[in-house]
């Protein structure tokens, strides 16, 4: 992909990244490290009711662990946050190690901003508003989606306003990822290809970003290329720990990649429609992204070409047909995965969509889609090609 000489860029990506199959053992070491005796586990409900992933992760971690707090859950909410807070402050925590989906590790990053400045989460939300490090978080991802592991960005809910905020900080960004493909094994089947098509989401919005960059590009074009093998494999033998670990590893390569490059309409729409009804946010995403592709064609053939031919949806040199068999491709996947493709076969309500084209142009993703969006007829019309 050729740059002119134009090309400025920050490219960050602090995270300590531990992977292989029983990486979980290696928690206690990775907070010695941190120099951190006092843990507190953050994980959500269904974890800490349907699994033993959290007993373990306490046992593993022994005397360090200070406490278990299990109340996340999807769409975590700004007062679970605030409670959770409250409870690592009461454990005397010195560290979070968060275990769990995106949700979990989001509901860790909203602790550790309310342990360190005070207050609630709400008085701290925008953009590089932190000034010092913050609580030392130790990541373990249970999915391999949200990429949230490696990445600045929280995403909380405000329940009251059905609005989701976005808290962004370089002190955001976990201290340690530990990526162990056992953990994943147990997901749904759902959650698993909702997840897998979400990093394929970050992967390929960061590659049509305004804000790409040349390191950005080559993790999420491997990404992708990545979830395209081995998804499918993953569905169909769901015990396959390669095929688990190479998905975790796109998550997160797709993670460093959005986070540094920016994602764009997808996660606006996505963003909003979640926070409206409630539809899970890798699904939201995977339903836009093929509207997505063709309503930027004209200002990303060339990313979406070289995507398409290293995906194996295209051998086309004609960008702009390779375009259209990327976005017939992802969609494929999507429907391959059982999942729905239509937001109406979601519980959108055809009613509610020109609200939220309206307030899809309020997510601060939409500023970095290749081509012009502020206007709520153009997502309109995507949305409608969606629904």
């Amino acid at each position: 992909m050729p740059y002119d000489d134009s090309l400025s860029f920050l490219h960050y990506a602090p995270t300590r990244v531990v992977f292989g199959v029983g990486a979980l053992s290696e928690a206690p070491l990775e907070l010695e490290r941190l120099g951190c005796s006092r843990a507190v586990v953050v994980t959500d409900r269904v974890l800490a009711a349907k699994t033993d992933l959290p007993r373990r992760l306490q046992a593993v971690l022994d005397g360090r662990c200070a406490g278990v707090y299990a109340d996340a859950q999807p769409d975590s909410g700004i007062h679970l946050v605030d409670a959770g807070a409250a409870f690592a402050r009461e454990r005397g925590a010195d560290s979070l190690v968060s275990l769990g989906g995106g949700s979990a590790i989001d509901t860790a990053k909203g602790m550790a901003i309310v342990l360190t400045e005070g207050g609630s989460l709400v008085d701290h939300q925008g953009f590089q508003n932190l000034t010092r490090r913050q609580t030392p978080h130790v990541a373990i991802p249970t999915t391999h989606g949200t990429g949230s592991e490696v990445t600045r960005y929280a995403v909380i809910k405000d329940h009251e306003e059905h609005a989701k905020l976005v808290f962004g900080d370089f002190h955001l960004i976990p201290d340690v990822a530990i990526l162990d493909p056992a953990l994943t094994v147990g997901q749904p089947p759902a959650i698993g290809a909702g997840t897998a098509l979400d990093a394929l989401t970050h992967a390929i919005e960061g590659l049509h970003s305004l804000q790409r960059n040349p390191i950005a590009d080559a993790l999420g074009l491997h990404a992708a290329r990545l979830i395209r093998r081995w998804l499918p494999r993953a569905l169909e033998a769901p015990t396959d720990l390669a095929a688990r670990g190479q998905l975790l590893v796109a998550a997160a390569m797709a993670g460093t990649a959005f986070d540094n490059a920016q994602v764009g309409l997808v996660h606006a729409i996505a963003h909003t429609i979640g926070a409206r009804h409630g539809v899970h946010h890798g699904l939201a995403n995977a339903i836009a992204l093929p509207h997505v592709i063709r309503f930027n064609a004209a200002e990303a053939a060339e990313p979406y070409g070289e995507l398409a031919r290293a995906m194996g949806f295209s051998t086309s040199c004609d960008d702009a047909a390779a375009t259209e068999a990327l976005a017939v491709g992802v969609q494929g996947l999507t429907r391959a995965s059982g999942l729905p493709t239509r937001y109406r076969d979601a519980g959108v309500p055809e009613a509610d969509l020109e609200a939220i084209a309206a307030a899809a142009l309020s997510d601060a993703a939409i500023v970095y889609n290749p081509r012009m969006a502020m206007d709520p007829a153009l997502v309109l019309e995507v949305l409608r090609a969606a629904w």
